[in-house]
């Protein structure tokens, strides 16, 4: 073992010592190591007494990051390295007799700060350069094109004194000529580049056109092109350039040369590469993060491709809290990093990653065809990996984990709701005692609960009372004057709030509640119109669209029961529109119709709801007892912006001209932008409905929204 140093000179010349050979491999500079580590003694004196300062200073981090750029340190290895010698020697070799909780806390955090001033100085540093090369590019591009027509000193004074790399070639692609630069960026001598052919100078990640594109130049066909491209040097690096080719032309206008002017990116491209590493990894363990995570999840639930399918296994480690609460938080980290290298080694497939997602929760996701059986092995690798105790400061240490599966079809369920799923299951699988792992159908599973829940509810919820309804205006398109609203059923359900209608409706319509709850509401709508009509008079008196049920176009007691409810009301059958849709009415007999036509006989509008989404044909549409087409909004959508789909005003010009020669009105749902019901109008659509004018609300609103201009 090697002596302990003396003094504190000693241990900072030590710290330096050991910073000076992490990064010397790595710099770009042509100091020797020694001489590199006298630049660097002082940058370690300036974090030594950072370290040691009373109050922490941010700008002392920022400083010694931003030296390392000015000493050449732009590898972003180098950078990496020197956190990685703060982080594990600063405080054993300048901390002295400081606690070490708070010396390792600082030391952390001037870890950031360095980062964050390096950061900051080569982006400096990087945009300076690029502006004068850019600059440098225009310049030379410009006088290189004239020399070539005027004067060859000329020529040769920009040629070599230029700061980018320029090739000229002929047009069967020889390269006749390079710059000093050029030589530079590739490495090599001249006898390396002048001779070669263009062609020769593929690499596996050009664009499929670049080489299209480069054929169109030498014919004359295209003056330039501009794209980013990679080369191989001769020591097998890659280098990456932002490239632009010119063609030149001879005093006749006919094509002579190719000129390439190249920009080195290389150190550019690592930078980005290196920061967006960071900003999709965990810093602890290396796993990809829960953004990269979320991009994998959401292009395999995204995948377009027959048959493909997704598996997720959910780890959560069991009594891990008991190990970081007791052994402290460095434990439980290093724990953590042993893991994740475990976990690393269970999914090495094609198609198969780990991440962590925070804590001690950690997923695995494979994707494929087979997945079916492939995460049932995914998950059994992972426990089997967890078996082992891991050794932690002289203990060995027993970890568990409870493991919630989610597999399944890409396409049918957002990430977020994957993740979820598979985090409930988890924690049954950990109420079920942990070390164990179990399959879920998170989607069956919540739509059975509720389902349950709600529809052993709902008979009770009636007669308690719990059912309200909002009104949506129904507004004029000519004039914009209110004529009426739609009735919308809403469930103030005691637990789930306010519940729509396509969260119960299919409920009742199962256990048959739907006849009673449709009376109901066709009652209070009717009375509703009544004292809406006893309040504004006869002038313009309101309407009421009323949704019904197939259930209830079934019922016997309909059209009674209708009769019944309009008399008591004192409303004529004029002032109600019953809503059926078109799926139920296709390929319906003369006996469905036949209380539909009683009703219409009567008086009371019959409004063919969701026009246009099923299958019906519209020759039948004569035969059925309607007097208004409600359109779907799905054929309107394309009308919010501007200018309006063409595709979609032809069809909606049609469908009004279809109806009007049939004598039926048009009520067009989902209006939303004040264009949309512009163009409506112009088409020839009688009224409206949608968030543009405004949404359902209490019958008090609409009657507000009677006595003024709606689109106002």
């Amino acid at each position: 073992m090697t002596a302990e140093p003396d003094g504190p000179q000693d241990r900072l010349r030590r710290f330096a010592t050991i910073w000076s050979r992490a990064v010397f491999p790595v710099t770009a500079t042509s100091l020797t190591r020694p001489e590199l580590e006298e630049q660097l003694l002082p940058l370690a004196r300036r974090l030594r007494e950072a370290l040691l300062e009373r109050g922490f200073d941010a700008d002392t981090g920022k400083a010694v990051g931003a030296a390392l750029v000015d000493a050449h340190c732009t590898d972003p290895e180098a950078l990496s390295r020197s956190l990685d010698c703060v982080d594990a020697y600063l405080v054993l070799y300048c901390g002295e007799d400081g606690p070490p909780e708070d010396l390792r806390t600082r030391a952390s955090r001037l870890q950031h700060a360095m980062a964050a001033g390096y950061a900051q100085a080569l982006r400096e540093r990087t945009l300076a350069e690029q502006e004068a090369i850019a600059q440098a590019a225009l310049r030379a591009q410009g006088v290189v094109a004239q020399a070539l027509h005027t004067s060859e000193a000329r020529f040769r004074a920009v040629f070599e004194g230029a700061a980018i790399g320029i090739a000229i070639a002929d047009l069967d692609g020889n390269v006749l000529q390079v710059n000093g630069a050029l030589l530079r960026m590739f490495g090599g001598s001249e006898q390396t580049l002048r001779g070669r052919r263009v062609q020769d100078l593929t690499h596996p990640e050009d664009a499929p056109q670049l080489w299209n594109l480069y054929d169109e130049l030498v014919r004359g066909e295209r003056e330039h092109y501009h794209t980013e491209k990679a080369f191989s040097r001769p020591d097998g690096t890659v280098l990456w350039t932002n490239l632009t080719v010119s063609l030149l032309r001879d005093a006749d206008g006919n094509p002579q040369y190719s000129l390439a002017l190249m920009e080195d990116t290389t150190e550019r491209r690592l930078l980005n590469l290196r920061l967006r590493y960071e900003a999709t990894h965990d810093a602890l363990t290396g796993l990809p993060n829960r953004t990269l995570f979320f991009e994998r999840l959401e292009k395999a639930l995204g995948a377009t491709g027959e048959g493909q399918r997704f598996g997720l296994c959910y780890l959560d480690l069991d009594g891990f809290k008991t190990i970081n609460d007791s052994l402290g938080h460095a434990a439980g980290d290093r724990l953590l990093v042993e893991v994740a290298d475990r976990l690393q080694s269970c999914a090495t497939a094609q198609g198969e990653m780990v991440a962590r997602l925070g804590g001690d929760e950690f997923v695995a996701l494979t994707t494929g065809p087979d997945t079916r059986g492939e995460v049932d092995e995914l998950a059994a690798r992972i426990m089997n990996a967890l078996l082992a105790p891991v050794r932690i400061d002289g203990r060995e240490l027993t970890v568990r984990g409870s493991i919630g599966i989610v597999e399944g079809p890409a396409g049918e369920r957002s990430a977020a709701e994957v993740l979820r799923s598979a985090d409930i299951t988890m924690y049954r699988a950990k109420s079920a005692g942990g070390n164990r792992f179990e399959l879920a159908d998170a989607e069956a599973d919540a739509r059975a609960i509720t389902r349950h829940g709600l529809t052993t509810a709902l008979p009770a919820a009636l007669d308690r009372g719990e059912f309200f309804i909002e009104y949506q205006p129904l507004v004029h398109l000519g004039d914009g004057s209110v004529r009426g609203a739609e009735a919308l059923v809403r469930w103030l359900h005691p637990q789930h709030g306010v519940l729509g209608p396509d969260r119960f409706i299919p409920l009742a319509e199962h256990t048959g509640l739907i006849v009673p709850l449709g009376r109901w509401v066709l009652e209070e709508s009717v009375r509703q119109v009544g004292e809406w009509r006893e309040r504004g008079g006869d002038t313009d008196p309101l309407r009421i669209n009323v949704n019904l049920s197939p259930c209830q176009l079934t019922h016997p007691g309909l059209v009674q029961d209708t009769v019944d409810i309009l008399e008591r009301a004192g409303v004529a059958p004029q002032a109600l529109c019953l809503e059926v849709t078109e799926s139920a009415l296709i390929g319906a007999d003369d006996d469905l119709l036949k209380p539909l036509r009683r009703l219409a006989e009567m008086g009371v509008d019959i409004a063919l709801d969701d026009f246009g989404t099923g299958y019906s044909n519209l020759a039948n549409l004569r035969r059925l007892p309607v007097s208004v087409l409600k359109l779907d909004r799905s054929f309107t959508q394309g009308m919010q912006q501007f200018p309006a789909d063409p595709v979609d005003l032809k069809i909606v010009e049609g469908i009004v001209s279809l109806a009007h020669s049939l004598d039926l009105a048009v009520t067009v749902e989902g209006v939303e932008t004040g264009a949309q019901a512009e163009q409506l109008r112009i088409l020839g659509c009688d009224t409206a409905q949608g968030w543009y004018y405004a949404r359902p609300g209490p019958p008090d609103r609409l009657h507000h929204l009677a006595l003024v201009d709606a689109t106002g």
